[in-house]
């Protein structure tokens, strides 16, 4: 620490103060490992929003991690159930972003309206081993990119405690899924989204992580398809419209 710079260096927090900030209602920045970079999460809409420095009342997707949580969402896509199914691997499989229909004239929670927009509801559903004591804290989590409004997200902890202030909290974890600070974080990118139609199409939704590796949106959607079904069989692709179909 120079002359020049008298504020000392702002840690990370640990597991147990990551905790108990999401109990107190902040905003926590939360680690992810290669290739995805940092999320921010919270147990209101609000409060994530706030961190980005976004509209309160902006939709925000819901970290679907439990299964409870997901039992009471499945029923109200409007999906086939073999879709449900493939959806629920989306999430917790593939650590998609998933935006899905749902069914009409269904009764949402209200933990669910902020991630509901014009008939479609926006999921995150990876439940990672390092973070499972601070996931079973709160079934119901609110999620996004850990950015602000115009900034590319925080690929390591120390790009995430630089962009946010001391009010939001950034986790580090010592993990082997988990780099030291600015270190493995070329080529990090947010998850991919994949939208789920009713009559059982995937469509890319937006370019990410996961699909990064492949040659153009096809190609990762066969990948996707035989991943997710075990089959590579009654294939219907839409290069222009990005869009694969699941049965």
């Amino acid at each position: 620490m120079s002359a020049a710079d008298p504020t000392p260096a702002r840690a990370p927090v640990t597991l147990d103060q990551a905790r108990h900030a999401l109990r107190q209602g902040s905003a926590v920045v939360l680690p992810n490992p290669a290739p995805l970079t940092h999320v921010v999460a919270a147990t209101t809409a609000t409060a994530v929003n706030r961190a980005k420095h976004r509209p309160a009342d902006q939709p925000v997707a819901l970290w679907a991690h439990h299964h409870d949580t997901l039992d009471t969402l499945t029923g109200l896509w409007d999906l086939a159930p073999q879709d449900c199914v493939m959806t629920r691997r989306l999430l917790a499989e593939e650590h998609l972003t998933v935006l899905l229909p749902v069914r009409a004239h269904a009764t949402l929670p209200s933990w669910l309206e902020p991630a509901v927009k014009e008939g479609w509801m926006l999921l995150f559903g990876a439940r990672r081993r390092p973070l499972r004591a601070l996931l079973d804290d709160h079934p119901v989590l609110y999620v996004s990119s850990a950015n602000l409004t115009g900034h590319p997200p925080a690929a390591d902890t120390g790009a995430a405690l630089a962009m946010f202030p001391p009010a939001v909290p950034v986790l580090h974890l010592p993990d082997p899924e988990h780099p030291r600070p600015r270190t493995g974080t070329r080529g990090r990118r947010a998850t991919t989204t994949v939208r789920v139609t009713p009559d059982g199409q995937l469509r890319l939704h937006r370019h990410g992580a996961q699909d990064q590796p492949h040659a153009d949106a096809d190609d990762y959607l066969r990948h996707l398809h035989a991943r997710c079904t075990g089959s590579a069989s009654s294939r219907v692709w839409g290069s222009p419209r990005r869009v694969m179909r699941l049965r």
